[in-house]
This record gives structure tokens, C-alpha cells and sequence, in this order.
């Protein structure tokens, strides 16, 4: 264990509390990047972990297809929520809203307690640890790892920040703007679903309040805008995103050494984001002259 001086706060506990919304933020990173965003993540994340509790059902033989059918319905609902913005021309807000009331709606009327049971074997992705390093962190470093190579080394990486930066521009150099937009949506699907397997494997069962509770849709735009991508799309990536969730799990640590309020510890955070974004928009001003 790695302890910082002074603050006694424990590096490795602090990044397995960043794991859960950190590879979250890497998905809404990329929607974000290509001027689009996900308000539907928060609920996202309850789906999954109550559909893999409940594929699982206590049995070890279970849990690949639960995996298996997580990763699809992340996956479906994240194209459902990029068609919905691209073919019908939806303002990403309104439909991503959309879409978390209608999960949140379901969730609600089928579950009002914890559903299923994760079989023992699933449970070391939350606390097993290898060389000392949880296996969870190893998954966030990957996530992020695999997502910075999307971003920098292929051609849909290269197209999402020229669709960000401007989609008509984009759109008239051949860019098939929609497809790119979809895929982002759908890579955000996936991390949601991710991140609900990872926090059912911790909590030993799924529940309809994980992901609100979790607040992972406005912590995920805070962490992505934190680490110095722009809302507007076209600028930023998924490393800054990591600072931007280790530094909100910071935070987090440092108030609860304080014993700062619960309320307070809100105000202070936001008042922290938009000092970021602040500093970071004068200092894109001064670049552009």
C-alpha cells in the first residue's frame, strides 16, 4: 500500500473508488469529444448491474453470458440513443433525458430491492488483487489505455474529433458523421455496462439504485470537463479524463478527512469545475490570438 504523507490517504483505495466512474467517464468522453453527451449512463449502470445479478443467479456456469448480455444491451441502448440523435436530429440533452426516465421508469416498476445473486467466482473483479494491485484498477488502466489507442491510432478516432471540431466540415471531407456519432454512443454503452458488472461484483447483488446513487452522469461530465475536454466537442481525451476523475477522488478523500459537509462538499466541487474550465478557456483564448 502506498500512503501519502501527511494526508495518510491510501493511493490504491483511491483508485479503486475512481474505477467505477472512471471507466464511465472514458465512454462519455468519447460522446463528448463529438459534441454529443449522455445524460442515460446513471440508469445505464443500474440496468446492467440488475440484468447480470439476475443472468447470474448464484450460478458460477452463468456468468459469461451474463457478461455477454450486458455488453449487448449497454451496447444496444447507447445506438439506440445515437440514431435517436443523428437520425432524428435530437438535441443529445433532450434524448439522453429521455432515455434515463424511461430506464429509470422501468427500473422502478419491476425492482424495489436488490435482484439476484453473483456467484462467488464473479466477486474477485471487485476485491482480488494481483502483485498487490487490485484487479479492478488494472481493468480502469486498460479501459483507459485501450481508449486512448482508439482515440489517437484509428480512423474512427480521427473522425470523431473531426466531427467534433465540426461536423459540417467534417461531414463535406467524407465523414460519415452519423456512424461516428453512433459508435461513440455505443463505446458509451458499453463502459456503462462495465461499470455495472464491476459494482455488482462488489455489492454481491444487483439494485435499481446503484447507478443514481453513483451520480455517474453529472460526475461523468464533470470528470471529462475537469480533464480539460471541451463540451463543445473537438478537443481533449480520455487521460485527461483520467486526471479529472482521480482528482474528484481526491477531493473526495480530502473532505472526508475534513469532515466536510455532505452539501458543502458539492458547492466546493463545482466551484473547483468551473474555475478549471474557466482557466482552461482563457488560457484556449490566449493560444487562438
Amino acid at each position: 500500500m502506498i500512503l501519502a504523507t501527511g494526508g495518510n490517504i491510501n493511493l490504491t483505495n483511491t483508485l479503486v473508488r475512481s474505477v467505477a466512474l472512471g471507466i464511465v467517464a472514458v465512454g462519455q468522453t468519447f460522446v463528448i469529444l463529438g459534441g454529443s453527451l449522455d445524460l442515460s449512463v446513471a440508469y445505464q449502470v443500474s440496468v446492467a448491474a440488475v440484468v447480470a445479478s439476475l443472468f447470474m443467479d448464484g450460478d458460477p456456469a452463468n456468468i459469461w453470458w451474463a457478461v455477454l448480455a450486458v455488453i449487448a444491451i449497454g451496447a444496444l441502448i447507447g445506438a439506440i440513443n445515437g440514431i435517436v440523435i443523428t437520425g432524428f436530429h435530437i438535441n443529445a440533452f433532450i434524448a439522453t433525458l429521455g432515455t434515463s426516465l424511461m430506464l429509470r421508469g422501468a427500473l422502478n416498476a419491476a425492482f424495489d430491492n436488490y435482484a439476484g445473486e453473483v456467484p462467488e467466482q464473479f466477486r474477485p473483479l471487485g476485491y482480488d488483487r494481483i502483485l498487490g494491485v487490485p484487479w479492478s484498477v488494472l481493468l480502469l488502466l486498460a479501459i483507459v489505455a485501450l481508449g486512448w489507442l482508439i482515440l489517437r491510432s484509428t480512423r474512427f478516432g480521427h473522425h470523431l474529433y473531426a466531427v467534433g471540431e465540426s461536423e459540417e466540415t467534417a461531414r463535406l471531407s467524407g465523414v460519415r458523421s452519423g456512424r461516428v456519432l453512433i459508435a461513440a454512443h455505443v463505446l458509451c454503452g458499453v463502459t456503462a455496462s462495465l461499470t455495472g458488472l464491476f459494482i455488482v461484483s462488489r455489492l454481491s447483488a444487483g439494485a435499481p439504485w446503484v447507478g443514481a446513487d453513483g451520480n455517474y452522469d453529472l460526475e461523468s461530465i464533470a470528470a471529462v470537463v475537469l480533464g480539460g475536454t471541451t463540451l463543445a466537442g473537438g478537443r481533449g481525451g480520455v487521460l485527461g479524463t483520467f486526471a479529472g476523475v482521480l482528482i474528484l477522488a481526491l477531493l473526495d478523500n480530502a473532505f472526508n478527512q475534513l469532515q466536510v459537509n455532505t452539501f458543502l462538499k458539492d458547492v466546493v466541487r463545482g466551484a473547483i469545475i468551473i474555475a478549471a474550465v474557466a482557466a482552461y478557456a482563457m488560457r484556449q483564448r490566449k493560444a487562438g490570438r
